[in-house]
């Protein structure tokens, strides 16, 4: 298996491309976003995040209802609470981080799932890298993976730099290019990506990514086939829907 560049990042580009980029490499990639994907939803991370987020609006002198109106507003208009919070209110994003995502018990929330594991590791990495493509600033990220037990089965993190002015986040095209240009290809049909989100699994449609999964929570009302993307209840049935991409195993 290639070795992991997740920790590294260029001074001028966080994200630049990985060394292992710079060579050809004809494997396609498996792209998992990480919250709600990874974990059942039932966890309530998000609930426990936006009651953070709700405080730190407040905090900033609004009271609940303009702090609910304002969240709700810079999600649907930017993506990201964070990225409204920064452009109208000079809000430090490294703060943010630390009293929202870096305040989570993940470790109360969420814990290591065997099976999970295997699927994985039953991943044949001749065929296949295995990447994240997740909407958390990378300390988040790394914490779920390194809980989770994936953090050595996953070769990189394509994340939210929340570092960058005006960084960009799922569900914008210039994401999923950012993304491509991390692991060095240029043909979006090799991509292989499984989200919990529609629009994140539309907009990568829209760039030409093959092979798009979206995961349902046992807990969601469960869709069906629609534009070429399935619904599934558990990742674990990727064993079936991407049979080419794991290991034949007696």
């Amino acid at each position: 298996m290639p070795p992991q560049d997740h920790h590294s990042t260029a001074s001028n580009d966080p994200q630049s491309p990985s060394k292992d980029a710079q060579l050809p490499d004809d494997r396609v990639v498996v792209w998992f976003d990480i919250d709600n994907t990874l974990y059942s939803a039932s966890a309530k991370i998000s609930q426990a995040m936006g009651t953070r987020i709700h405080a730190y609006f407040v905090s900033l002198g609004l009271d609940h209802d303009e702090a609910s109106e304002l969240h709700l507003r810079y999600y649907t208009l930017y993506g990201l609470a964070l990225r409204g919070l920064t452009r109208h209110h000079d809000v430090d994003p490294l703060d943010f981080d630390r009293k929202c995502d870096g305040s989570l018990p993940l470790e109360e929330m969420i814990k290591y799932d065997p099976t999970l594991r295997k699927l994985f590791e039953d991943i044949d990495r001749t065929k296949a890298r295995v990447w994240a493509l997740t909407n958390a600033f990378r300390p988040h990220a790394e914490r779920v993976l390194r809980i989770l037990k994936l953090d050595d089965l996953v070769e990189g993190i394509v994340y939210c730099d929340y570092r960058v002015k005006d960084f960009v986040c799922k569900p914008e095209p210039e994401y999923y290019q950012m993304a491509l240009r991390r692991v060095g290809i240029s043909d979006p049909s090799k991509c292989y990506f499984v989200d919990d989100n529609r629009s994140n699994i539309d907009s990568a449609r829209a760039e030409g990514w093959a092979k798009c999964i979206k995961q349902i929570d046992n807990e969601r009302e469960p869709g069906a086939v629609d534009n070429d993307v399935i619904d599934i209840a558990s990742l674990e049935e990727l064993r079936n829907v991407w049979p080419e991409i794991f290991s034949n195993l007696s």
